[in-house]
């Protein structure tokens, strides 16, 4: 009797243990604002992207090889890369593409105010625009950088803050294999980061198409993954729709 009534009184605590460390980390989440990291589906859609802000000579293959695949992929562009090469910015529009921006200079956006964050969205996404005649929607935070000052000018220009589920840290020059092997862990709703100038990625991208569409997955644009109304983003990132009876 004296064991049953230790162990009821362990699992009680336990119990209320559990309840203030979720009664925490709800409030946590709830003060603190998340991007999209990845999104709540099933259909088995993934998305993957590539950040350009340096060099551009592997970009038109990587498209190129996209295209053989039949996958369309986004592209997060910087504003002086656009500057540089603003015919590939056409190209990478007019062969279908997705374009969204990685700020004008590439900067630590968390230590900049309002003003700045403001001048280094609306720059880079009208010189976008400009271009290719398209409004931009997209937004990536260079170095994955944010707080909720950043979310907060971005969902006033109208912008979604996209992040990452899996990263195939291809900048690290990792070889054609390592990267594949870090990106074939994706699942439905997941959004891979590549970059457009790595070592490898050209090598890497027929392994990673091959081996995801053995897993019945799908691509598609991150425009075309994310939900823009009636969702909330969970603690994690995940961004949720509303409408199919998941509610905040």
């Amino acid at each position: 009797m004296k064991k049953t009534i230790a162990a009821i009184a362990v699992s009680l605590c336990c119990v209320m243990v559990a309840a203030f460390i979720g009664g925490i980390s709800s409030a946590y989440a709830e003060g603190r604002k998340v991007p999209v990291y990845c999104v709540d589906r099933s259909d088995n859609y993934v998305a993957i992207s590539f950040d350009a802000a340096w060099g551009a000579d592997k970009t038109r293959q990587i498209m190129d090889v996209c295209e053989s695949y039949n996958v369309k992929a986004t592209f997060f562009l910087v504003g002086f890369w656009i500057d540089k090469y603003p015919e590939m910015v056409a190209e990478i529009s007019s062969r279908g593409f997705e374009i969204g921006t990685h700020s004008e200079t590439h900067p630590q956006m968390s230590k900049l105010d309002e003003k700045k964050i403001n001048s280094e969205l609306t720059s880079s996404c009208r010189k976008i625009a400009d271009i290719t005649g398209k409004p931009v929607q997209l937004f990536r935070p260079p170095f994955g950088d944010y707080n909720n000052r950043l979310l907060n000018v971005a969902d006033e220009l109208g912008l979604y803050t996209i992040q990452w589920s899996v990263d195939s840290l291809d900048w690290k020059g990792l070889s054609a294999v390592q990267i594949a092997e870090r990106v074939q862990k994706a699942q439905s709703g997941d959004i891979i980061l590549c970059h457009n100038n790595s070592d490898h990625i050209v090598e890497a991208l027929p392994l990673i198409f091959e081996a995801l569409q053995l897993k019945k997955l799908k691509f598609c644009t991150i425009g075309e993954l994310i939900y823009t109304d009636n969702y909330y983003i969970d603690g994690t990132g995940k961004q949720i729709s509303k409408s199919n009876g998941n509610n905040a």
